[in-house]
């Protein structure tokens, strides 16, 4: 069927076209199914139906669709039925529990790449691995499909050492210190990071407030190489893309497949080459590992995948029942972790936690009492000269102190409404709190902790300083931590038991 093209001014994440119902009928196709598309060039896209916004022998084509068939607007273009493809196949396969092949995962993952894949179904391979699950072999197949449909960074000196965290705990602003450390040393780590999702501020929030965290993989590879290390944002380069466009989807669903994840994990570290990775594992209430089984099983599954993808890996389950350190936001974790490497007065379980990381990459390097080491380079002021050095290379000020990043101008605080004992903190309410507040888009904003779990607290002590750019967000984040009370406070004793009086 020809028909005629109309711009259809609107920016879409996928190929739709929009038709009127009788031309849908007689071509055979219902919404939602997809249609060729012939000019000049060829396009497939899915059909979006309606009997009033379009007129009857004319399509509706969005920009991006228009320019790959080269049509122009007003011009007829060849209109037919066009099958699903044969990804959609090995997607029902999975919902029913099979185990799929290379070969198959392969097609999945070039499919959603390029765009041949609609939501609906990206979102049914997504409930299905989250339901179904895939096997160590799937998921080290999955990881290598979404490495080989993206870009890979050679680099030239070896060995590549690298670091992950699960995430869940708010505050972990460890990575450039173990960074710093780990450069230091003389091996070389080129960290990418990723943003905030759905937390208040991922990492590559709060190191661009103070260097360039965009690089392309050329620069990356010349930070990395010429200094040690790098703090780069990973969504700046093409590795794995197909794991950016899948997180999207997956985020408004509300899951997080396990395969998912650990192939979207091992897919990053391959493209850059990695051959040791160490992952900490963030356990406690409130994060995606709650207890010691689930920890461990992850940590198994890492190192499984690692042998397979050629990559030695090992795992630290760190203590993540409440932040760690004091800052949560940009401007304020960047200060409190440059605060770590300069060597003022800071929160122990940042450094500690740092430290612990890079002694274990330091023994994966062969350096022996690697915590010690850490330790040493940390007091030394090495780690501090290396991670100027690298936030220069970077783009950043060689001459960056931490009272340069300033919290935003409007400051309330939570006081604590009775005397007692910190008996927990709420991560998942402390996020929400700092998200009101405007972070991480507000680099300004977030929050200081000043009691954590166990300390003891008198009424009207202040428990928390939350920072905002603006008086609107910061009394929705007061009036949110108001309601949640994130820093539950409870006295020694539990409960009183007595016998009724008798008469």
């Amino acid at each position: 069927m020809k028909l005629k093209a109309k711009y259809f001014d609107v920016d879409v994440s996928e190929p739709i076209v929009m038709m009127h119902d009788d031309d849908c009928k007689e071509i055979g196709v219902q919404e939602n199914d997809r249609v060729r598309l012939e000019a000049k060039g060829t396009a497939t896209a899915l059909v979006s139906m309606s009997d009033t916004v379009v007129e009857r022998g004319t399509i509706m084509i969005p920009a991006k669709t228009m320019t790959v068939t080269g049509a122009k607007d007003g011009s007829l273009i060849s209109v037919v039925f066009a099958p699903a493809p044969e990804s959609v196949r090995s997607i029902r396969k999975k919902m029913d529990g099979e185990v799929l092949s290379k070969d198959e995962i392969f097609s999945i993952v070039r499919d959603i790449l390029d765009t041949k894949l609609s939501k609906i179904e990206i979102s049914a391979w997504l409930t299905s691995l989250y339901i179904n699950g895939m096997c160590i072999e799937e998921i080290a197949d999955f990881a290598t499909a979404m490495v080989d449909t993206g870009e890979r960074i050679v680099f030239d000196r070896k060995p590549v050492y690298d670091f992950h965290s699960m995430g869940g705990v708010p505050g972990n602003k460890v990575t450039p210190i173990v960074v710093s450390i780990v450069a230091a040393a003389g091996l070389m780590l080129p960290k990418t990071s990723s943003r905030a999702i759905s937390s208040a501020c991922g990492t590559s929030d709060f190191i661009e407030t103070f260097c360039d965290v965009a690089l392309s993989a050329e620069r990356l590879k010349d930070v990395a190489e010429s200094t040690g290390g790098a703090l780069a944002w990973g969504g700046a380069i093409n590795l794995a893309p197909v794991d950016d466009m899948v997180i999207k989807i997956e985020h408004p669903l509300g899951i997080n497949p396990r395969a998912q994840m650990l192939a979207s994990i091992l897919s990053k570290k391959l493209a850059i080459g990695a051959d040791y990775l160490l992952i900490d594992i963030p356990m406690g209430v409130g994060t995606k590992v709650p207890d010691i089984e689930s920890a461990r099983a992850y940590a198994r599954d890492f190192m499984d995948l690692g042998d397979k993808l050629g990559m030695h890996v090992e795992c630290a389950i760190t203590y993540a029942d409440q932040p760690v350190g004091s800052a949560v936001g940009p401007n304020l974790e960047a200060r409190e972790s440059i605060r770590i490497l300069e060597g003022k007065a800071h929160p122990t379980s940042v450094a500690e936690k740092a430290c612990e990381l890079a002694g274990i990459i330091l023994e994966m390097g062969g350096i022996s009492n690697g915590n010690v080491k850490a330790k040493e380079i940390l007091n030394s002021g090495a780690a501090l000269k290396k991670f100027k050095e690298i936030v220069e290379a970077q783009g950043g000020s060689r001459d960056l102190k931490s009272e340069d990043l300033k919290p935003g101008q409007f400051m309330a605080e939570l006081r604590s409404p009775k005397s007692g004992y910190v008996h927990g903190i709420k991560n998942k309410d402390i996020v929400a709190v700092a998200k009101a507040a405007g972070s991480p888009n507000d680099k300004g904003a977030g929050l200081l902790l000043f009691r954590k779990k166990g300390q003891r607290v008198e009424s009207g002590d202040v428990l928390m300083e939350i920072y905002a750019e603006n008086e609107a967000k910061l009394q929705r984040a007061v009036n949110l931590a108001e309601r949640y009370q994130p820093v539950d406070i409870q006295g020694m004793l539990i409960r009183r038991v007595s016998v009724p009086n008798i008469k």
